[in-house]
């Protein structure tokens, strides 16, 4: 018990949470902003896997990291641009699409990284994203710490997330995205085109999407290996629901399985006698129970997953 309340006092744990939580939180803002528009993203596995072999890459063949995080972002937003123009014009399964794009992104990453990297008996690196303290405020006891010590992706994370709450909740164009998750026939009649406001609304979610991936090789890691979004992608699916689809609590909703994953980690020292696999599969189980108990609450856009054809009611 003292082991655990230490562990909870100490700022490496909650540095810690937010860096675990990064690239769901990329991804959690990717898939929501797909949903909000009224296509499902199932592709997002793929997507991440993809942004993280690109974003790697580009700085493995000379290019820095910001170019490499920018790289990611196009090629997340081509492959969102390919589920898009299936679901969204063609009217597609989106469960289909999406479970295909990750597929086919999973495999045309792992594909392009063993044509292009020769790899030997130990995976090449890279120098990746470095802490970058923020004067003054990382001085401030304990949150100077925890918040203001973190590599610069991190920073991006949450300023995205204010910047898309925002967009959302008070912009036009904000509206138009809901509105084409709600009623797409509603965003016709005040002449605006539903099907571009969801195809651009995929597009830029799966960039960011491809980000999230980006940031496992340049800033979490300095190389890559296929496996190593993890399951992130369906974390952050879950994570939407969790979320009501607000981008405030799906924040709150990333940290709080980046806490589950980061306290679990420090646990399996801290504790022996108990198998390790009891403790990697704590975050998963204590997320499913968080998403049933707020899941029932939430409010679906009514036109998720509804294809939306001209002129039909």
């Amino acid at each position: 018990m003292i082991d655990a309340l230490d562990i909870l006092l100490n700022t490496s744990l909650w540095a810690a949470v937010f860096r675990i939580a990064t690239p769901l939180i990329f991804g959690v803002l990717g898939a929501l902003l797909c949903e909000r528009a009224g296509v499902l993203n199932l592709g997002i596995e793929g997507i991440m896997t993809m942004g993280a072999m690109t974003g790697w890459l580009a700085v493995f063949m000379g290019g820095d990291l910001w170019t490499g995080l920018a790289i990611a972002a196009v090629s997340g937003a081509l492959m969102g641009l390919l589920h898009a123009m299936l679901t969204v014009p063609l009217g597609l399964s989106q469960h289909v699409s999406g479970l295909g794009i990750t597929l086919f992104g999973s495999a045309l990453a792992y594909y392009l990284y063993r044509l292009i990297v020769v790899v030997g008996e130990t995976p090449p690196t890279i120098v990746a994203f470095q802490p970058m303290p923020i004067p003054l405020l990382s001085d401030i006891p304990f949150l100077g710490g925890v918040l203001f010590t973190q590599t610069p992706p991190t920073y991006i994370a949450l300023l995205a997330v204010a910047l898309l709450a925002y967009v959302l909740a008070r912009t036009p164009l904000g509206l138009a995205i809901r509105m084409a998750g709600e009623s797409p026939h509603a965003v016709e009649a005040q002449g605006l085109n539903p099907i571009a406001i969801r195809i651009g609304a995929v597009v830029a979610g799966s960039a960011l999407m491809a980000v999230g991936g980006a940031f496992l090789t340049t800033a979490a890691f300095n190389s890559f290996f296929p496996e190593m979004v993890q399951g992130r992608g369906w974390i952050c699916i879950a994570l939407v629901v969790f979320s009501g689809w607000q981008p405030g609590k799906a924040l709150l909703g990333a940290l709080l399985f980046a806490f589950f994953d980061a306290f679990q980690l420090r646990l399996q020292t801290a504790i022996e006698g108990v198998p390790y696999q009891l403790f990697l599969m704590a975050p998963y189980v204590l997320s499913i129970v968080a998403l049933i108990l707020v899941s029932r609450r939430a409010e679906v856009p009514e036109a998720l997953l509804t294809p939306y054809r001209r002129g039909e009611r």
